[in-house]
């Protein structure tokens, strides 16, 4: 059975997705360094986890399409923990 595949325009619609998610997840990672309030904190916290469970999805989704730029296995060090 062939393996389903996305078309042209799908596969960069998910790659601009990937790209702005990948940016909120690094925003929101960086932004709590220098968060004080604990609920903001917490919510931002939660913007993290559905951000990264968000790009695993949608990578799972571009997977099937037609031509994929590679994605790097090393991730750059965080600059705040």
């Amino acid at each position: 059975m062939n393996k389903p595949t996305l078309a042209a325009h799908e596969s960069l619609e998910i790659h601009e997705a990937l790209n702005f998610k990948t940016l909120c997840l690094a925003k929101s990672k960086l932004i709590q360094g220098i968060v004080f309030d604990p609920d903001l904190k917490a919510l931002m916290q939660k913007d993290v986890e559905q951000s990264a469970q968000a790009i695993a999805e949608l990578q799972a989704v571009y997977k099937n399409a037609p031509f994929q730029a590679p994605v790097p296995q090393n991730r750059p060090t965080p600059i705040v923990n």
